[in-house]
């Protein structure tokens, strides 16, 4: 079994620096175009990405944990590609992720203005171990708010609602308690339709709590992993 972290949008690999220490053998991936290599515009053409990229490693009994899009691109990948997996970690995502258009035009603004980007960067942050945030935050410094902005996009576009009971692999639904972004409601609605997943919500949690209580969310996909 191979476990891969997908991180979100404008994200980097070492946002899963607690779950890369806990979970041996594990894979963090850097999305194309974070900041190496050419962006993928869509969920689907970074499935198509990851499809290529664990072919070349013989990656094989997947599961793969994603966070927000890194979701979005989990749960495409198990409609085009079921067979690849074992399993699937949900971590503040859904079937639909819509994107607030102030979002939307704040990073249209920082792209030419980009002091405006720094402190974006700031926002979600601010429970996680200012260490860890500090990485992550230069980071999505380096990506740029042009590639945030690409991801945030492919988010808004990205709606599968009326395909999620075609998923029938074994899925995991984390999210934190308090995360406005993809609040609870997005993972009961996915215990709701597909037909075997079940919801953890962490106490406390945000859009980020796979870096604010990595105890919890580690011992969750821990036993999610046992009954694979």
């Amino acid at each position: 079994m191979k476990l891969i972290f997908l991180h979100g949008s404008g994200g980097c690999k070492e946002c899963w620096h607690y779950q890369v220490q806990f979970f041996d053998d594990a894979d963090a991936v850097d999305l194309p175009g974070h900041p190496d290599g050419e962006l993928c515009t869509s969920v689907d053409d970074y499935v198509e990405w990851l499809r290529a990229y664990v072919q070349e490693r013989s990656y094989e009994d997947i599961v793969l944990a994603g966070h927000s899009l890194g979701g979005a691109i989990a749960f495409l990948y198990a409609l085009k590609y079921p067979d690849d997996l074992a399993g699937i970690v949900s971590v503040g995502s859904g079937g639909r992720l819509r994107v607030h258009t102030m979002f939307l035009e704040e990073l249209e603004k920082a792209i030419e203005e980009p002091a405006r980007f720094v402190k974006f960067q700031d926002i979600g942050w601010e429970r996680v171990d200012p260490e860890l945030a500090q990485v992550v935050k230069r980071r999505g410094v380096e990506n740029g708010p042009a590639v945030m902005l690409n991801d945030l996009r492919a988010c808004n576009e990205f709606d599968i609602m009326g395909r999620l009971s075609e998923i029938s692999i074994p899925t995991l639904a984390l999210c934190g308690s308090d995360d406005i972004m993809t609040p609870p409601k997005y993972s009961h609605h996915l215990v709701e339709k597909l037909p075997e997943a079940r919801a953890v919500v962490i106490p406390g949690g945000t859009h980020m709590v796979f870096a604010e209580k990595p105890e919890e969310v580690n011992s969750a996909i821990a036993e999610f992993l046992q009954g694979l």
